[in-house]
């Protein structure tokens, strides 16, 4: 498992590259915010752990340039910003989950792993077709959905959910499978937070000729739309 870490203090590289390199996990260090984005394009980690305060670019910044070029790395935001703001702004740039200094480096990779698992477990149970609906396409060689020629923009919760819903193509999926796929391991969070992802990729469907269905009782569906 490859770890980006993009964090400037020297002595916290030095920290989580001992101890996660313990857990074999392989972590790649960036201390500068105006090279972090190349980097991460050269590595494609699996994971990127990003720090807030960078010199020449803030984390934010960072996040936000990697998004736009279409990097879809699940990103854990480490900073000493504890406000219910800075955390708001984190994932609405395109942060995947959000871990303040200091913390227990038991639970830092707990969540590094349950990224991962995020953004690789819809994946297993998939064979090398690409599948469609209405003008989604989703291609299991690459991971990436398309809206007809253009790459469909998603944040990696989103991504697990739709690619959850695209390999059961008129059949409804349960709200506890799509927990377990979208949210895997995440015992803290809150059950309704699956209802969330849903809303915010239903706006994301608008124009794909795909309709995100709620089947009371029984899940959720996605079809072509009529």
């Amino acid at each position: 498992m490859k770890l980006l870490l993009v964090e400037d203090d020297p002595s916290m590289q030095i920290t989580l590259q001992r101890t996660l390199g313990r857990q074999r996990i392989d972590v790649r260090v960036c201390g500068d915010g105006a090279e972090a984005v190349t980097m991460w394009r050269a590595l494609e980690p699996d994971v990127v752990a990003l720090d807030l305060s960078l010199p020449n670019l803030d984390g934010l910044q960072v996040l936000a340039q990697a998004r736009a070029e279409g990097l879809r790395t699940p990103v854990l935001l480490l900073t000493a910003r504890g406000t219910v703001g800075d955390r708001i702004m984190g994932l609405n740039a395109g942060a995947d989950d959000y871990l303040p200094k200091p913390f227990d480096l038991d639970e830092l990779e707990a969540r590094i792993r349950a990224l991962r698992r995020r953004s690789h477990g819809v994946m297993t149970d998939m064979g090398l077709n690409p599948q469609q609906i209405g003008g989604l396409r989703f291609e299991p060689a690459n991971g990436a959905i398309y809206n007809r020629a253009e790459l469909l923009e998603l944040t990696p919760r989103e991504l697990a959910l739709l690619k959850a819903l695209m390999m059961k193509p008129g059949h409804a999926v349960t709200k506890e499978r799509l927990f377990e796929l979208v949210f895997p391991g995440e015992t803290e969070v809150q059950y309704e937070a699956i209802e969330v992802v849903v809303y915010r990729l239903r706006k994301k469907l608008v124009g794909t000729g795909a309709v995100l269905m709620t089947m009371r009782g029984l899940g959720y569906l996605l079809r072509p739309e009529a």
